[in-house]
């Protein structure tokens, strides 16, 4: 019985396998190949689309011409194509099921969600000659087999995770015209690749980590140079010359060559013998000296050219190209006059350079204008006619010196949709064509002098804006000017508005009801005006940013309102009611100062600590008030610990200390008192580490322009000729170094002088930011403290009559530019807006050599340096590495908004890296200031970087230092070790080797395969996230390399941000 019904089976299993065969062979099909698809169909996992998965069956589609994406060859039948771009489909391949078809040519999988390595056995199908695996997840190295397809003309792998190296053996694919390996994690030698390249035409290798120059012998290049059509480089980590002149000559066919976002360096050399080049960028490098004529007169047929961040020099006559279409020479040093003429550009972007001269000169330029960007300059004059710019979509024009009244923009350009005119001086009315324009969707006219009421009421605008056919105004910034009247009712009919920022001016009258139609918005900022009556209700949920503070506004807050912290009603508006939960008005905690409350929790804790420091500063505050009585003088010197006062007593006691600025100009000066310095303020108990320790400057992004105001009272008093007694740094037994920060600790007792001015002075004051006004004698008569010393002067905290505190940092003597310079220099830092700066508000520029002030916020939060070194007791708990490893990654992102916009830092330090608020988010001071400097003064400071171990080897050995984006790599690379170790730079650590430093130790640690253990305890302690300390550790040692082979910013940003936990 069992024999028969095994004969029966085998019987009709032989004839089910005829008949399948018999299938095949009648539709043409091998039987081999059909089970290759099928195996290469459980790889897929997924299929929304339903494109494969129930299309790829044998019993309801015998025939697999007919599944998707499979093609036959009709002579044949073989299978020669398989194409199943963008079909949303995910799995792990398994290449190797497709080796048998051996007459495969085209193989196309892009855009999908693929993952798993590249099996090396697709090298074996050697019919390929088209390969696209492009937008998928694939990872892992690229196969070397890859270069034994010697009939592959097209091979597209972007998009991925590929990393590591390329395989060599790209010299074997003599029929290879498109290679794009874009956006992966490819390493390698830029020049060995070329070298390896044949006959290709089109070559994108941008958004990797190649490295290496672009000096190139010529014979390596050759045989690319004949053929090549299109090559991008971009975005990877090429340093080191532009290509010389022979060697660019060789790229007769070249069209396209994108070079941006590296570290290349060095002069441009001529492009003349390129006849066929279409567009050239160059973007984000370190190339200088002058623009090459060539590019903008015509010798060269481009249609884009991008040089910006870059440090080309020089000034741009003429742009007689009659091709160009795109130029973009933003974020340079370029300098001289406007061009006198521009042939024929459709979008031009000369904004952050040095370009002065009369705006008017636009009016001879020929060009059909789409997009222009003029900010950030030193233009002058008022706005011509440009009735020839018809076309005109985008204007800007922000942060100038440009006066007159704004004309009627939107009868000459009626396409305008973005207008931004801000950081100048215009003077009166806005005209009502900008809101009853069609297109206007950005409007910006802040920080100018702008006067009458806001042009909403009889301006078309209830009959335009309320149209769903035509785009609707979202930003609208007046701020910073003198309006005048109410806020009309119309408003509301603004409907798709996100920001509306109407802050200091002198607007008055009830808030209209109808910014509750605004249900869009998420910017509100109406403060410094003279509003009065109830805020409205229901206010839009989307908001996210909103103030009404210095107004007279009454009333109860709206409950939707009630999640925004107190300072966005608060100071102004007296008649508010403040909910339960919510602190009133006239608390006696909401009058005092933020650091009295801060600090008055942990004058006990540190009465036992710094004891010694009060006596001496006792004693010696006695022997001067003794002396400066006996000579007819007024000097107060207060500790916050005294004999009958402590804690939170002695702290509040600092409401009624006098001002370090106070002046008395009835007073007669001593005889023998000396021309004052900020060295004088310098006392023994001056809180020696803070976060304002070093000064505190951001870059505000439309900063509003520059107003003066002058006093004939001076506004920093002449000092007595005594000495200075020593700062307050401690530094423990042996360190090298008394002021590494791991040694400081920070006193609470700030030194308050009272001081005379025999002196009337006619300095002035000139604000970068209009949201905060206050005078000479304000500043003066303020209430202030000394915060420390640092290499550029002395810093001290104020605090202002409204409660506002400012730090105020006296430049020393002899280090700063002149006036011209200066202010200059000085308006380009405050020139940028971004969260994680502290804002530069002000200068004052005394007749005096020794009177010369930046003004900034005070925030009040510590630093780095004293989150990491604070010796016991300590106020913090260690970070964690998840914190630490958060502050690199935000220091990291600060850096590259500078080094983006061509600005380095030049001063990077743990102290100059502020941790504020319970989340620690990382704010940057003391940025750029050496553009304030003179050659002596940037010395002097890059000498105090070398002392505290964060100088670059570069500045050392330089006859003429100078900060550069490498060398803030290589101090945030030493900041990334301090993170991880907590050891200062400034360390001299003991071993097997001798004494060496922290950037050595940490060296050696990882070339002897032990870089766990210079890994601090507080974060070491388990195995979880090991490989990202390791990551880091890594990291940190690229930003130490030699300078030509230094990774830049952006390489190390999106390194650590990489890093997964």
């Amino acid at each position: 019985m069992s024999l028969s019904f095994s004969f029966a089976f085998s019987f009709y299993f032989f004839l089910f396998l005829l008949l399948f065969l018999g299938v095949a062979s009648a539709s043409g099909f091998d039987p081999a190949e059909l089970r290759s698809l099928l195996e290469f169909k459980k790889g897929i996992k997924d299929d929304p689309l339903n494109k494969v998965l129930p299309v790829w069956d044998p019993d309801a589609r015998p025939d697999p011409s007919s599944w998707t994406g499979v093609t036959r060859d009709p002579n044949s039948g073989f299978v020669v194509s398989i194409n199943l771009d963008r079909l949303n489909l995910a799995g792990d391949l398994k290449f190797n099921t497709l080796t048998p078809l051996k007459n495969l040519q085209n193989l196309s999988l892009s855009g999908n969600d693929f993952t798993g390595r590249v099996a090396p056995a697709l090298g074996y199908i050697t019919s390929l000659q088209h390969l696209d695996l492009s937008g998928n997840k694939f990872i892992g190295p690229i196969p070397g087999r890859i270069t034994d397809l010697y009939g592959l003309n097209y091979l597209n792998l972007s998009g991925n995770k590929f990393e590591g190296g390329l395989p060599g053996g790209f010299r074997n694919l003599q029929q290879l015209k498109v290679l794009d390996l874009h956006n992966n994690a490819l390493r390698g030698d830029l020049g060995e690749l070329l070298s390896e390249l044949r006959n290709v035409e089109h070559v994108d290798l941008s958004y990797n980590e190649f490295y290496g120059g672009l000096s190139v012998p010529l014979e390596n290049v050759s045989s690319l140079a004949n053929t090549v059509r299109f090559m991008n480089l971009s975005h990877n980590q090429l340093n080191g010359g532009f290509l010389k002149e022979e060697t660019i000559g060789l790229f007769k066919n070249l069209q396209v060559l994108d070079l941006g976002d590296n570290s290349i360096t060095g002069q441009l050399p001529s492009f003349g013998s390129l006849p066929g080049l279409r567009v050239l960028r160059l973007g984000k490098n370190q190339l200088f000296g002058p623009v090459p004529v060539e590019l903008l007169e015509g010798f060269v047929p481009l249609e884009e050219l991008d040089l910006s961040l870059n440090g080309f020099t020089g000034s741009i006559r003429l742009i007689n190209s009659t091709t160009l279409k795109v130029l973009n020479l933003s974020s340079n040093q370029l300098s001289g006059d406007l061009p006198s003429s521009i042939r024929s550009c459709e979008k031009v972007d000369l904004s952050r350079n040095m370009i002065s001269g009369d705006i008017s000169v636009m009016q001879n330029w020929e060009a059909s204008l789409i997009y222009l960007d003029l900010s950030s300059n030193n233009l002058s004059g008022s706005l011509p006619n440009l009735s020839h710019f018809e076309d005109l979509d985008v204007f800007i024009l922000s942060n100038n010196f440009l006066v007159g009244t704004l004309p009627s923009l939107l009868d000459t350009c009626p396409r305008l949709s973005v207008i931004e005119l801000s950081s100048n001086q215009f003077s009166g009315p806005i005209p009502g064509s900008f809101f009853a324009s069609k297109t206007v969707k950005n409007l910006n006219l802040s920080g100018n002098h702008l006067t009458g009421p806001i042009p909403l009421q009889g301006s078309r605008v209830n009959e335009l804006l309320v149209m769903s056919s035509y785009p609707q105004m979202e930003y609208l910034d007046l701020s910073a000017n003198s309006l005048t009247g109410g806020l009309p009712s119309e408003i509301g009919n603004i409907a798709a508005l996100k920001l509306l920022n109407l802050a200091d001016n002198k607007l008055s009258g009830e808030l209209p009801s109808e910014l509750s139609k605004l249900s869009y918005l998420e910017y509100l900022d109406l403060s410094r005006n003279n509003f009065k009556g109830k805020i409205p209700d229901k206010l839009s949920t989307s908001l996210n940013v909103f103030n009404v503070s210095y107004n007279d506004l009454s009333g109860s807050i709206p409950e939707n309102l009630r999640g925004f912290p107190r300072s966005s009603f608060s100071p102004g508006n007296s008649l508010l009611v403040f909910p339960k939960g919510m602190p009133t008005m006239g608390s006696a905690q909401d009058q005092a100062p933020d650091h009295v409350r801060h600090h008055g929790s942990k004058g006990n804790t540190k009465v036992a600590i710094i004891v010694a420091s009060v006596v001496a500063a006792v004693m010696i505050a006695f022997v001067l008030l003794a002396y400066h009585r006996a000579q007819h003088k007024e000097f107060h010197g207060r500790s916050g610990f005294s004999d009958t006062t402590t804690g939170g007593d002695a702290k509040l006691g600092r409401l009624s200390r006098p001002s370090i600025f106070k002046f008395h100009s009835n007073v007669q000066a001593p005889q023998t008192s000396l021309s004052f310095s900020n060295d004088h303020l310098l006392t023994s108990n001056s809180r020696s580490l803070s976060g304002q320790q070093e000064f505190v400057a951001e870059i505000v992004e439309h900063g509003a322009p520059e107003r003066v105001t002058t006093s004939s009272a001076s506004v920093i008093p002449n000092l007595l000729d005594d000495e200075p007694a020593t700062s307050g740094r401690k530094s423990s037994p042996g360190s090298p170094l008394p002021s590494s920060p791991r040694f400081i600790e920070a006193s609470e007792q700030p030194v308050i002088l009272d001081v005379y001015s025999p002196d009337r002075l006619a300095g002035e004051l000139f604000f970068l930011d209009t949201s905060l006004t206050f005078t000479i004698e304000e500043l003066s008569r303020a209430p202030a403290e000394v915060l420390g010393r640092g290499s550029h002067g002395t810093l001290y905290k104020a605090t202002l009559r409204n409660g506002h505190m400012l730090t105020v940092k006296w430049l020393r003597v002899g280090l700063v530019k002149h006036k011209k310079e200066f202010a200059k220099e000085v308006k380009k830092i405050g020139s940028v807006r971004h969260p994680n700066f502290v804002p530069v508000r002000a200068y004052y520029w005394g007749p005096r050599e020794q009177e010369r002030l930046l003004l900034a916020d005070y925030i009040q939060c510590d630093s780095l340096a004293l989150h990491l070194y604070e010796t016991t007791p300590r106020r913090y708990s260690p970070l964690s590495f998840s914190q630490r490893l958060k502050v690199a990654v935000e220091v990291a992102q600060c850096l590259l908004f500078l080094h983006d916009r061509g600005m380095p830092h030049g001063n990077l330090k743990p102290t100059n890296i502020l941790l504020a608020d319970p989340d620690y988010h990382a704010c940057l001071t003391d940025y750029c200031l050496h553009r304030l400097m003179t050659p002596a003064g940037i010395a002097e400071q890059i000498l105090n970087l070398g002392a505290l171990g964060y100088r670059a080897p570069e500045l050392a050995t330089a006859s003429k230092p100078v900060p550069s984006f490498k060398a803030d790599v290589y101090a945030f690379g030493v900041i990334l070790m301090e993170l991880l170790t907590r050891r200062s730079a400034g360390d001299i650590i003991s071993g097997q080797s001798g004494a060496v430093d922290l950037t050595d130790w940490v060296r050696l640690c990882d070339q002897e395969g032990r870089g766990m253990d210079c890994i601090d305890r507080d974060i070491a302690s388990g195995e979880e996230h090991t490989k990202a300390m390791d990551d880091v550790l890594a990291i940190s040692l690229r930003c130490i390399l030699p300078v030509n082979e230094r990774p830049n910013i952006r390489q190390v940003y999106d390194d650590l941000r990489s890093i997964s936990l």
